[in-house]
């Protein structure tokens, strides 16, 4: 087996604190720098693959600036997980589903409660227990809203409204999603049949691998920034909140799939080369970029709903398990495997970017107010950091520095140390529920080998990465959760 060589090459520089530089000297073809936003401690645990993958992405057409990786960065697909790239298509700039991810908006949403820990942590194993059972998780399952493909093309263009108007959804819970739960552009004629065959029945479906629905509690000395949290609802020591992790199922794993094949074939009439396969890409103003761009909004605003419908089974079963005084309401709902079309200053001048945010979170500060909710406008857009399900988690918001520096990006998680094979060896799944039940977490999942690979030493320190991003200052942190229950995927 061959080794796996950790640590970043030894021409990268070091900028400041927490930001290095991969010259373009690296590799041939690179046409701007990557630059890796990680403490010493992070970079040294990268493996080899995030610089050789995050210099390929250096060399794609149109790109501007830099090659971003983040703090939690790892060896993904194409573009390494943590991967930023924003491209011009004035210039040739491309769209690429390797920059996506074949979870097409996977992304997670915090959801805050008038619950108490004291009132929840008596009930806490029948509360999970029955999220299991109202919530299909793991692979293949059949979601409990029943839709026609009629339907589910409604879905694909509206979004989050399609919520809306079929009582899923409260306008608050429109209001506080990205992009108000729908991507512009989409249009299902671009989308394949076997994709909405695969995608149409998922609706309401949590999924597998690293997907969840988590109980949280503020524990005292963890509301770090106390303006903004009150901002954003959360007000106490003890207060229950939930996180909901997950994406577009099979349904966008198909879209993706459905465009790489047909990339690879575009691309000679383009005159692109690449060089990973995995990073098949289109003109983004081509016919076939088009299209692509499209089907990926489609598979977003499925997305969207999925995540929607699942919140509203979660306040189903709270106010069943709890009482019908209990109060959800959502905080935000974040991508983190999206490309999306914005406005940002390039030397000096404003341009509209395709910016590709593949295991990354968009992070706009105040001066895109405009752009994010209203009752967020003073403190910036919320930024959702979930760790493992034995650590915790973070509320942060995103900052001006992140539009200067990182097209407006930060990290999307703690981001894996171990792969999920090496993970199956080291841990056992019966031990990890058992060890973590002591530590006062109960988790339900649907396999012990699914607990396994999401043993909390197969992630990277949720501190660590939190605290970087903070001291860069493209996010800061605002409250920190600690987890007492877990549905797994």
């Amino acid at each position: 087996m061959k080794e796996i060589k950790l640590g970043p090459p030894e021409c990268i520089k070091k900028i400041s604190e927490n930001i290095w530089e991969l010259p373009t000297t690296y590799k041939k073809g690179m046409r701007v720098p990557g630059r890796v936003y990680a403490s010493e401690l992070l970079i040294q645990s990268m493996d080899q693959g995030v610089f050789d993958q995050l210099s390929n992405v250096a060399t794609l057409p149109g790109i501007q600036k830099y090659a971003c990786c983040m703090a939690d960065g790892h060896w993904g697909y194409g573009f390494p997980i943590g991967g930023v790239a924003a491209f011009d298509p004035e210039q040739g700039g491309i769209i690429s589903p390797g920059g996506v991810g074949f979870d097409i908006n996977c992304g997670v949403r915090l959801v805050t409660t008038n619950l108490t820990v004291d009132q929840v942590k008596p009930k806490i194993k029948q509360l999970v227990d029955t999220l299991f059972n109202k919530v299909p998780a793991g692979v293949g399952r059949k979601g409990f809203v029943e839709i026609t493909k009629d339907q589910f093309k409604e879905i694909m263009v509206r979004g989050s409204n399609w919520c809306l108007d079929n009582g899923y959804a409260t306008q608050d819970d429109v209001d506080s999603t990205e992009s108000s739960g729908c991507l512009p552009g989409a249009d299902s004629k671009d989308v394949s049949e076997k994709a909405i065959k695969r995608g149409f029945d998922q609706i309401g479906t949590l999924g597998s691998g690293n997907h969840f629905l988590e109980i949280q509690v503020v524990e005292e000395g963890n509301i770090l920034d106390k303006e903004a949290a009150e901002i954003m609802g959360i007000n106490k020591v003890g207060q229950i909140c939930l996180m909901i992790h997950c994406g577009s199922r099979g349904f966008g794993h198909q879209v993706a799939t459905d465009y790489m094949r047909q990339f690879l074939e575009a691309m000679p009439k383009y005159n692109i080369e690449v060089l990973d396969k995995e990073l098949a890409c289109a003109p983004m103003n081509s016919s076939d970029g088009k299209a692509y761009y499209s089907a990926m909004a489609c598979a977003a605003n499925m997305a969207f709903v999925n995540r929607q419908v699942i919140m509203h089974r979660v306040r189903e079963v709270f106010k069943e398990v709890f009482g019908p005084e209990t109060e959800i309401k959502l905080v935000y709902d974040v991508c983190h495997n999206i490309a999306k079309l914005e406005k940002h200053i390039v030397d000096g001048e404003e341009k509209e970017l395709i910016v590709h945010r593949k295991g990354a979170t968009r992070a706009f500060g105040p001066s895109r107010s405009m752009d994010i909710p209203k009752k967020y406008a003073s403190i910036g857009q919320p930024v959702i950091l979930p760790g493992s399900m034995e650590t915790g988690s973070y509320l942060l918001v995103g900052s001006d520095k992140a539009d200067q520096e990182t097209f407006a990006s930060t990290a999307h998680g703690a981001g894996r140390v171990m792969s999920r094979s090496a993970a199956i060896k080291q841990f056992d799944g019966k031990e990890l529920q058992e060890s973590m039940l002591k530590k006062g977490i109960y988790v339900h999942g649907v396999s012990m080998k699914g607990l396994a690979e999401e043993a909390g030493g197969a992630y990277k320190d949720i501190e660590s990465v939190a605290q970087t991003l903070h001291d860069i200052g493209i996010t800061k942190k605002v409250v920190k959760f600690t987890p007492i229950g877990n549905v797994k995927g």
